[in-house]
């Protein structure tokens, strides 16, 4: 039998016991000089990095994406090229509820995935929607405190909720989507993943498009009764996480098929509604899916803290051959998602090995600050520029990003927010109701919305609700109306 390894503190120094303090005495005072007590409890004390706000119950996983079409005509990423394999980290997440919050209360489910690119990593932040409830980031923060709990009881409200969606119709489209079955989904395995923003795409000749990101599970999109997500919430609050990790652990491993839509740049500027709005998708008439390539996910982590939980997604993750658009939440989300990892996890947080590029090398100015460890060599000079070293230190590339820049296009600024022809917020709900859901879909709808009413108690609110539903389908409200005696 192996001899055991001796418990030490964490500079090494062995310990001599990790069962009883340092006393003075049998029963007496705990000697505060007792560096393994207290490193052990101050330790313990910071075992725990503040939650995400919002996506803060979620799990993950490690796989490899591959190539398996040919779309270097829209972009020169290495990461689409022909046969290019990568490796990828998913997370996937709940919107509105804490840590330990139930896997299957109803609810949007995060979709964000990284590629670790030859370039750098590549990250898409989205959901299992194709749109979100607002399409301008100075709201995000409303929107958050409205789905989340009360200030004097601490309970989630229903009228807090229906309130800020019926107040803001741009959100029609994504709370029609997250009251049918997409808001329930059979597990994480069985829904299908957007980038859902817009973003660029551009060739080796400098040619650009416009891009929507779409992962389609190969297990199929499966829905959960709600009479069952309610049994298992209180049965297995983690069933998703424990879903997920079985099935790599078995083998089973699960795959999604990567396709885009394409939109010429030039598009954009006479589309029948605002290409960039989140709240809008593009009709699959106008731009077909084209497929990519296929991930999937064959690694459960090692670490759940270490690997999924630490890890920090941006949208602002591009390489060359990517790009962002006028989309106005992408835009704040490229600045915000850095922000909260720099206040969640520390200054230094892309030095993580979960969040550090896997397949390219990193080359900056930027030192210090909390927990760095790495650092550039002694003749390496942390300023620009400098004459010190073999080459003076790595040089920025002038070329870099250029093809991706639309900030000087005041034709296509102006023309993404004005009003274009089909830019209500009510058509496109209307639309998958009426249009993409079938009988039983729609009835199921109904229930859920009935649900809903049920929850209200504020009349205002409880008007506005119908209001709301009418100017989606007038249809689908007469129903509720009907069964709930309004």
């Amino acid at each position: 039998m192996a001899e055991k390894p001796a418990t030490t503190t964490q500079t090494g120094t062995p310990v001599a016991s990790d069962a009883h303090s340092l006393t003075v005495g049998a029963n007496g005072i705990t000697a505060l000089h007792d560096r393994y007590l207290v490193e052990k409890l101050a330790s313990f004390n910071r075992e725990r990095v503040p939650e995400r706000n919002p996506h803060a119950k979620g799990a993950g996983a490690f796989g490899e994406f591959e190539v398996t079409e040919d779309v270097s005509q829209y972009t020169r990423a290495a990461v689409f090229q022909p046969g290019a394999k990568s490796e990828t980290l998913i997370r996937f997440s709940s919107v509105a509820g804490e840590q330990g919050s139930p896997d299957t209360w109803r609810d949007v489910r995060g979709f964000s995935l990284r590629f670790y690119t030859t370039e750098g990593n590549l990250d898409i932040v989205g959901n299992n929607t194709p749109t979100f409830f607002l399409r301008d980031a100075i709201k995000f923060p409303d929107f958050i405190h409205s789905q989340k709990r009360l200030g004097d009881s601490g309970l989630r409200d229903a009228d807090m909720q229906w309130d800020f969606w019926t107040l803001s119709p741009e959100s029609a489209h994504q709370v029609t989507y997250i009251m049918g079955d997409r808001g329930l989904s059979r597990s994480w395995r069985h829904m299908n993943g957007y980038g859902s923003h817009t973003y660029q795409w551009f060739n080796a000749e400098g040619e650009r498009f416009w891009v929507k990101y779409h992962f389609l599970s190969q297990q199929g999109v499966e829905r959960m009764d709600a009479a069952e997500a309610e049994r298992i919430a209180g049965e297995d609050a983690d069933y998703y996480r424990r879903d997920l990790f079985e099935a790599i652990s078995r083998g089973d491993y699960p795959s999604w098929d990567v396709y885009v839509q394409i939109m010429p740049y030039e598009d954009a500027k006479t589309y029948r509604f605002n290409p960039f709005d989140l709240t809008k998708t593009w009709s699959k008439k106008d731009y077909p899916r084209i497929k990519v390539g296929t991930f999937t996910l064959n690694r459960n982590p090692q670490n759940f803290f270490a690997e999924i939980e630490q890890a920090a997604f941006s949208p602002g993750n591009q390489v060359p051959g990517t790009g962002i658009s006028p989309d106005k939440m992408l835009m704040a989300r490229v600045f915000s998602y850095n922000d909260a990892q720099r206040h969640r996890i520390g200054a230094n947080f892309n030095q993580l090995p979960v969040n550090q590029p896997h397949a390219a090398k990193v080359h900056n100015y930027m030192h210090e600050g909390q927990m760095q460890y790495h650092f550039n060599p002694a003749e390496h000079r942390v300023y620009t520029p400098n004459s010190f070293g073999a080459e003076g230190g790595p040089e920025a590339d002038p070329q870099a990003g250029v093809e991706a820049s639309w900030e000087s296009d005041g034709e296509l600024v102006r023309s993404a927010y004005t009003l274009h022809a089909e830019d209500d917020d009510f058509g496109q709900p209307g639309t998958l109701i009426r249009e993409v859901m079938d009988d039983e879909q729609r009835a199921r709808l109904v229930d859920t919305l009935v649900g809903q009413y049920s929850n209200l108690t504020l009349d205002r609110i409880k008007e506005r609700f119908l209001w709301y539903w009418g100017q989606i389908d007038q249809g689908t409200a007469d129903a509720v109306r009907a069964r709930v005696g309004a």
